[in-house]
């Protein structure tokens, strides 16, 4: 019996799917192979179909996006752990040992080192910032949380502090699991020798609309979610704050998340999906065994 299972999520992945399986399939740790394939019409079907590594597929009707795939897997894995990795992503033949070994006692998650194609570090884990975004740290130190594109997890701890946050689709499902597995009282570590190359943006575009959508978005829910109040309520008006006066200002950056429109319809959705947010953190608070500001004051700014 394997101690992990490898859930890679798919939509329309076909040129980089095949170097994500040959990769797994040189891995010298036995494991369980699962892709959750979000209802791909690019021929992935027929590719994994196909692949003399044959792993077992997860077929949705929809695509339910990295952190919808990710969720609906969970429910499958009969493993001690859950590796989540990109599509784009080919991890190196002693990836999966590294990161089982690095899963010492007290620690619920293990980030690897991402890399670039060239070789530059893509990610060593992620810090939290002052204003709340998660970002990936690129020198070796201890860090906050993990980049989803290739990560261990304790499936039971997993389980135990809310599954994934379907609903964010993608971006953040990652940074919004560290929380609550902080606040959980496990700790997050990191195994440099895990490396995995990464085709970054090989499956979205970074820098676009939707990404930045995403983003915004997700962090500001993710905020409500796990962070404390004081913190959520000041980057939620700070936010509108600067949406308001974009239309006032003659400087404004060319980026996509300065676009007003862009902006008023992350608060729309912010708004709409306040209620069950709100109900999310008193379920969060209610599990938690270490305060939100500790963590805040421990992390935030590194």
């Amino acid at each position: 019996m394997p101690a992990t299972t490898v859930v890679v999520v798919t939509w329309r992945g076909a040129a980089h799917l095949t170097d994500c399986l040959d990769a797994l399939a040189a891995q010298d740790r036995p494991h369980r192979t699962l892709v959750v394939d979000n209802a791909s019409d690019d021929g992935s079907a027929r590719l994994l179909a196909e692949h003399p590594s044959r792993p077992e597929v997860l077929r949705l009707p929809r695509n339910a996006g990295y952190a919808g795939g990710l969720a609906a897997a969970l429910s499958a894995v009969d493993t001690e752990y859950v590796a989540w990795l990109n599509d784009d992503a080919a991890p190196e033949p002693g990836w999966l040992a590294a990161l089982e070994d690095a899963m010492r006692p007290g620690v619920a998650a293990v980030a690897s080192r991402l890399e670039y194609p060239d070789g530059t570090p893509q990610s060593l884990g992620v810090r939290l910032t002052a204003d709340g975004h998660g970002a990936d740290l690129v020198t070796p130190g201890e860090p906050f949380g993990f980049c989803g594109g290739a990560a261990l997890l304790r499936t039971d701890a997993l389980r135990a502090e809310g599954s994934v946050p379907a609903a964010f689709f993608c971006y953040y499902e990652d940074t919004d699991t560290a929380w609550r597995l902080r606040l959980a009282g496990w700790d997050v570590a990191v195994a440099p020798d895990a490396v995995a190359r990464h085709r970054h943006g090989a499956s979205t575009r970074p820098g676009s609309p939707l990404f930045h959508r995403w983003n915004e978005r997700n962090r500001l829910l993710m905020l409500v979610r796990c962070a404390p109040a004081i913190v959520a309520a000041r980057e939620l008006a700070r936010f509108a704050a600067i949406t308001a006066l974009l239309p006032l200002r003659h400087d404004v950056p060319s980026a996509a998340n300065f676009r007003t429109g862009l902006r008023c319809r992350v608060l729309a959705e912010v708004a709409a999906r306040l209620p069950a947010t709100l109900w999310a953190r008193a379920g969060i608070g209610g599990r938690a065994s270490v305060r939100r500001g500790v963590l805040w004051r421990r992390w935030a700014g590194r």
